[in-house]
């Protein structure tokens, strides 16, 4: 423009980050998709040797200030790891140079300190003058400045040596403790799920016993309450009993069993003395018996009022004398009905 050259070149970049401590196993892709979640990434290398190996240094360049900003402030606050092995990623601002154009003369500041220093043109000291003697000690500074970061670097080296041989111990102790918890934490589960199961078998057997002694008890009630209604039955029997002038029929039996062994040679005899015939004797037969009570009088009055007979009290029996079937000597008139060897269950008179 008006007869003035014009120069273009590439403007600094002011979204990019250097990166170092890096592991000889990040790559450029793995760079590029650890910083993607800081913001969009316009470009990522990792630098190397001539040899293509790594020298563990990068640069990361931002398509906007603001995700460059948030990724430096993040890894500056935190620990940004990239690999398994716990190495961080040291983050700085990326200081550029200018390699291309350099300083050109027209573009050196012409001050007095300018002038003075080209006065003289570029020359070689002479041997054991002033300059030389001075340069000397430059070339001596520079060479202890050059030994120290040597032996600096070598420090370095070796402190990182350790470091990684501690950390490669303290991992495999880390993974022992870990798998150590793991079987301790194991055994205590099966520890607790024994104790669980030992409860819940307590637990049932102590409802089995429950449930045992709830039935044993249900049946000690039940055979209670059967006696209490059994008892209840035989106490309502004997007073229906005594209250209708009957007898039981147990104690009837026992009753007649002495008088029936008394009379056993002659049961004709006896039946005669009881009944005696139509023709004779006169009267009902209560007074020719001496041995009707006043009790079977009583009864048999009682049953003749209360209920039809079949059979005659006195002289009423089949001829020849003999009583009614299951009529034994002593027994009252009237109670013989059935069979001796028969014993229904007592039944309610009707009346």
């Amino acid at each position: 423009m008006r007869g003035r050259q014009l120069r273009v070149r590439f403007a600094t970049h002011a979204a990019a980050l250097s990166v170092r401590n890096l592991s000889p196993y990040v790559s450029n892709e793995l760079l590029e998709e650890a910083f993607s979640q800081f913001g969009p990434v316009e470009r990522a290398v990792v630098i190397v040797d001539d040899r293509g190996r790594s020298t563990g240094k990068g640069i990361v360049e931002f398509a906007s200030k603001p995700a460059a900003r948030k990724a430096f402030e993040r890894c500056t606050e935190g620990v940004f790891l990239l690999t398994t092995t716990p190495r961080p990623v040291i983050v700085e601002p990326l200081e550029q140079l200018d390699d291309e154009d350099g300083l050109p003369e027209k573009l050196a500041q012409k001050n007095p300190m300018y002038q003075k220093e080209r006065e003289t043109p570029p020359r070689f000291a002479q041997p054991g003058s002033f300059e030389f003697e001075y340069s000397q000690r430059w070339k001596s500074l520079d060479e202890m400045e050059k030994q120290q970061r040597e032996q600096v670097a070598k420090n370095m080296k070796d402190a990182k040596d350790k470091l990684e041989s501690e950390m490669e111990d303290a991992y495999h102790e880390h993974q022992a403790n870990l798998l150590r918890q793991d079987l301790m934490r194991r055994q205590e589960e099966l520890r607790r799920m024994e104790e669980l199961h030992n409860q819940e078998m307590q637990k049932r057997k102590e409802i089995q016993l429950r449930q045992e002694e709830e039935r044993r008890r249900r049946e000690e009630e039940m055979m209670i309450r059967q006696r209490e209604m059994e008892e209840q039955m035989r106490r309502q029997r004997e007073e229906n009993y005594s209250r209708m002038g009957y007898m039981d029929p147990r104690e009837r039996d026992m009753r007649m069993g002495g008088a029936a062994t008394m009379n056993m040679g002659d049961p004709y005899a006896s039946a005669a003395q009881k009944f005696p015939p139509l023709g004779g004797g006169g009267g009902i037969g209560y007074e020719a018996n001496p041995g009707v009570g006043q009790a079977a009088m009583s009864g048999s009055m009682m049953g003749s009022d209360m209920r039809p007979e079949r059979f005659g009290q006195g002289g009423a029996g089949p001829v020849g004398g003999q009583g009614p079937r299951g009529m034994g000597p002593g027994a009252p008139a009237g109670y013989g009905r059935g069979r001796e060897e028969y014993e229904a269950p007592n039944k309610k008179p009707r009346f």
